[in-house]
């Protein structure tokens, strides 16, 4: 038994050869992805045009691969060419090489400038490259590659696909890339050399057509010529003569108060250093043959003065240092920082001392003093004297962030009505100094609204200006506390001597500029109030419009023009009847009742109480008579009434009364409390109008205030007479209505003896407090807007002067761009770095433009026609990587450069001259090896080889060789495509 179970116990293995290995199904997953891209079977295409590769658009697919574990990612890169239906409907010429193999000996589209690396070494217009998928792997091992390409090789011969397969080998950086394309009998293999350290022989044209003839192994005697095309790049780094010519700002001189005001409301423009660092100039001999030229260790005939072609690229430096740029960048991190104003200066820096220490309740006690306050002189002294008091109690002189020059001269810049010499003239420019000029209307002027900043000519514009430079030049975030804190200080100035604030337009707070600038109109209508009302006497400001009451548009729209009179009276409003004893005439709080408010109104205007208004009242507040129209039914004259202004509104007033009103709910009760409150405006006009004319209704109110809630129609009566009948809106007849209610309930009452719908002391202490409570952050985020326009106002400025069609393109995506962004409040930090970014990248191609300019003394030609032409060179050099040189060293373009060149090399090696430039010839140079070459050694040297030989018997078919050599100094590269005849070798 156990002899017969010993052969039981051996395992018989039976290896089976059909299943795939891991090496076959890596084969199969690029013959797959080769299928899908449809890249089987023959190419097609017509001959490339010149130029094609660099105006050409690129695309590429990729997809990923895995050989076992091993990631590699497939990718096809291919020029986009239009379809050409003729070409499809011919049939294939028979023994065509492969589109690829053509390109190998297209010399239209040498050294493109913009392009895959093995578009400028083979000339390939289309090709798929095998990689490692991750940067850092590589295929280092020979039979690893070895194995690679026999997975190109043998896919190829399987699909039948014409489009070259490399596979990247080595490491990423060094682009070593072996490949093969196959075709009906013919094989091309593409091979390469990478080495750091070239062999002296290589250096020259000599020696690389030894090594490309013996490569080829032709046995033909004598062997075709070989074409050449050579390329020669000399770089120049040294400008020399031809500095940077923007000049900082002379930060001394704005100091030293030597330059005007006016320099503040400038911002700096232009990069502090060259920002085009380097010179590229490649000289071109496009169509060579072998034996033309001599070119070896010892002599060469390539001088780049006699090379057909020359092309120039420039390269640019990185992120140059530009002054707008760093402008934008340091107050934008303002608005980073924590402290407040007190803690950068110092909590006490500004407590008063003695009995000028007050509570703010004590802010109010002018309202009850009958003295008028007394007005001073007003001057920068008077402005600053208070503030720097404080300073100097605490701190010396010197320590102020602020000098007492530079100050002066930013609140004289400000507040241009504080000068000494206008001081007697002051109260005649009053009413003009707060803007009644109309604005222009053009696109630069309005950009504000878009930008939710300020006008470019107002006061807010102005201060956001200032305070950009102190931070940047005076004194960083303490300066701009000061500033601040010296700008609060002559606001409340200004408020307590009814002083006008200049720069500002007249009206309620206009809602498309940014909150601090509301917050400065409205406090000069509190300014205008409490002048109008201190002066007695006629004010500035002129009375509400009727049409402006309410939302009915119709209101007083055809009595506009009715009495002559009416301009003479437009200025005179409520606050211009009040006496000395009425001046601050407070009827109830506002929490009473309307009705309430009506009678105690009734009582304080004299009016008696009962169901009907007595006619015989006395009419009080009359402005003037509305045309033609009378009372219905006493059928006197219908007088429209002097009425309030209503409350100017900042917007956080206008969303904190939203949200009052939000908070009423939709009950019955809340919507009728909500309707009451919003109709204290009606109110004040019902009253008004009944103390304007005794004995009136809610008809005659309604046919002055909303006309069209008055329908009029044309009936016949008893006698057979058309007559006109009139009736109020239906709106107006709805039970418990809004106006019908507030009719009943007011009574007449002129405005003067109303009260106030503005307390504009109230307004305008709130206003002080929150300028005074504003921290720099605050201050840079509501200014930063104001900045981000003057930036671009001044980007478009510059910009009009260089007349760069790709700038106009960006200035406008910045507008959109910043207008989306700046619309909405606290916009985010990130959206705003990208509007800077913009921003300064515009001013770097506006200063590369200037550079360029300089160096090619565009400004100093004096034939036009070449001025035009330079000047298009200078354009095209900032929006094309690589711009032709028409008439190459002979041309304009060609012999400034040449100059740059010759003037750099005559420095590197003697001290300059200050002779002219004198040309020097090549055969001069030969005849005296003493003189100092134009051009050092050139950087890069780019050679093509090519020919059609057979290969590799002499009965072969004749096919393209090609071997591209470059060599810099720490690079040395031989790209070779090597095509062979599969059919007779």
């Amino acid at each position: 038994m156990a002899a017969d179970s010993e052969p039981e116990s051996e395992v018989f293995e039976i290896t089976d050869f059909t299943t795939a290995s891991e090496w076959e199904r890596f084969i199969s997953k690029i013959e797959e992805v080769l299928n899908d891209w449809k890249l089987i079977g023959i190419s097609s295409g017509k001959p490339l045009e010149k130029g094609v590769y660099t105006t050409g658009v690129w695309e590429e697919k990729s997809d990923e691969i895995s050989f076992a574990d091993f990631k590699f990612s497939i990718t096809h890169h291919f020029l986009v060419q239009e379809p050409n239906d003729k070409d499809g409907k011919e049939e294939p010429v028979e023994d065509a090489l492969p589109l690829p193999m053509q390109d190998l000996l297209c010399m239209n589209n040498d050294f493109p400038p913009r392009a895959h690396c093995l578009v400028r070494w083979y000339g390939l217009r289309e090709f798929v490259v095998i990689a490692p998928a991750a940067n850092n792997d590589a295929v280092l091992s020979e039979s690893k590659c070895n194995l690679l390409l026999s997975s190109v090789s043998i896919t190829l011969g399987n699909t039948g696909c014409q489009v070259p397969l490399f596979v990247q080998i080595h490491h990423k950086w060094r682009r070593m890339y072996v490949g093969e394309c196959q075709g009906p009998g013919v094989r091309t293999d593409f091979e390469m050399v990478h080495l750091r350290k070239v062999p002296n022989q290589y250096t020259h044209l000599s020696g690389l057509l030894d090594i490309f003839k013996s490569k080829i192994g032709c046995p033909l005697t004598p062997l075709l010529p070989v074409s050449l095309a050579i390329r020669l790049t000399y770089v120049l780094q040294d400008w020399q003569q031809y500095f940077w010519p923007q000049q900082p700002p002379d930060i001394d001189a704005l100091v030293g108060g030597e330059v005007g005001g006016l320099e503040f409301g400038k911002l700096p423009f232009g990069a502090c250093e060259d920002p085009i660092s380097e010179l590229h100039l490649a000289t071109t001999w496009p169509h060579l043959t072998e034996g033309i030229i001599v070119d070896n260790d010892v002599y060469s005939d390539l001088d780049p003065i006699q090379a057909p072609q020359w092309s120039v690229r420039v390269r640019k430096a990185d992120n140059p240092q530009c002054l707008l740029g760093d402008f934008l960048t340091e107050f934008f991190k303002l608005c980073r920082r924590k402290e407040s104003t007190d803690e950068i200066l110092g909590r006490s820096a500004f407590e008063e001392e003695g009995k000028e220490v007050a509570d703010i309740t004590h802010a109010l006690s002018k309202l009850t003093e009958p003295a008028p306050v007394p007005i001073h002189k007003l001057s920068v002294t008077n402005m600053v004297h208070s503030a720097k008091k404080k300073i100097r109690k605490h701190r010396g002189v010197d320590e102020s962030p602020l000098n007492n020059e530079v100050l002066n001269t930013i609140l004289l810049f400000l507040f241009p009505d504080a000068a000494d010499k206008l001081a007697d003239g002051f109260e005649s420019r009053t009413s003009t100094s707060a803007g009644n000029n109309p604005p222009p209307e053009n696109e630069d002027y309005n950009l504000f609204s878009q930008f939710k900043s300020a006008p470019s000519d107002s006061l807010t514009y102005k201060l956001a200006l200032c305070l950009c430079m102190i931070n940047f030049y005076h004194g960083g975030v303490k300066g701009v506390a000061h500033l601040w804190q010296e700008f609060v200080l002559e606001m409340r100035y200004r408020w307590e001597n009814n002083y006008l604030i200049p720069g500002l337009a007249n009206g309620p707070p206009d809602l498309r500029c940014c909150l601090l600038h509301q917050k400065l109109q409205m406090l000069n209508c509190c300014i205008e109030r409490k002048k109008a009302r201190d002066e007695g006497k006629r004010g500035s400001m002129p009375d509400r419009s009727p049409g402006a009451t309410s939302g009915d548009t119709g209101k007083g729209a055809d009595h506009s023009g009715d009495n002559p009179d009416k301009e003479k009276e437009v200025g005179k409003s409520w606050e211009s009847w009040s006496d000395s004893e009425e001046e601050f005439f407070e009827c109830l709080s506002d929490t009473e009742d309307l009705k309430g408010n009506g009678q105690e109104n009734g009582k304080k205007g004299g009016a008696k109480e009962g169901n009907k208004e007595s006619v015989n009242l006395k009419p009080e507040g009359r402005l003037h008579p509305h045309g033609k129209l009378t009372l219905l039914h006493p059928g006197e004259p219908l007088y429209i009434p002097v009425t309030q202004e209503p409350a100017p509104m900042t917007e956080d007033l206008l969303e904190e009364q939203s949200e009052v009103l939000a908070k009423l709910g939709t009950s019955a009760e809340g919507a009728h409390l909500r309707a009451r409150m919003q109709s204290a405006c009606l109110l004040s006009d019902m009253e008004s109008f009944k103390a304007a004319n005794p004995g009136c209704c809610l008809e005659d109110f309604v046919r002055w205030y909303s006309p069209r809630d008055y329908i009029e129609e044309e009936v016949v009566d008893e006698k057979g007479n058309i007559v006109i009948k009139g009736e109020l809106s239906a709106r107006m007849k709805i039970p418990s209505n809004m106006w019908v209610e507030a009719w009943e309930t007011a009574k007449p009452v002129p405005a003067r003896r109303q009260k106030r719908l503005f307390d504009d002391t109230r307004e305008a202490e709130k206003v002080l407090h929150y300028l005074a409570v504003q921290k720099p952050a605050d201050l840079a985020r509501h200014l930063l807007p104001c900045i981000i326009h003057a930036a671009v106002l001044k980007v478009k400025e510059e910009e009009a002067l260089e007349d760069i069609s790709s700038v106009k393109k960006i200035i406008k995506q910045i507008i959109s761009h910043s207008s989306k962004v700046l619309r909405f409040p606290n916009p985010e930090d990130k959206k705003l770095e990208e509007i800077i970014a913009q921003i300064m990248s515009v001013e770097a191609i506006i200063a590369r433009a200037r550079s360029l300019k300089a160096k090619f003394g565009v400004e100093k030609c004096e034939n036009e026609e070449e001025k035009e032409d330079l000047q298009r060179f200078v354009n095209c050099l900032l929006e094309q990587p690589e711009v032709s040189v028409i008439g190459a060293g002979r041309g304009p373009a060609g012999s400034i450069i040449h100059k740059l060149f010759v003037n750099a090399q005559r420095v590197s090696a003697v001290p300059p001259l200050d002779e002219e430039l004198r040309s020097v010839s090549s055969e001069e140079r030969r005849l005296n090896p003493g003189t100092v070459s134009d051009f050092p050694p050139p950087t890069g040297r780019e050679v093509i080889l090519r020919t059609t030989v057979p290969r590799p018997a002499t009965y072969s078919k004749p096919l393209p060789q090609r071997m591209y050599s470059v060599l810099t100094k720490e690079d040395f590269r031989l790209a070779g495509a090597f095509s062979a005849d599969t059919t007779f070798f």
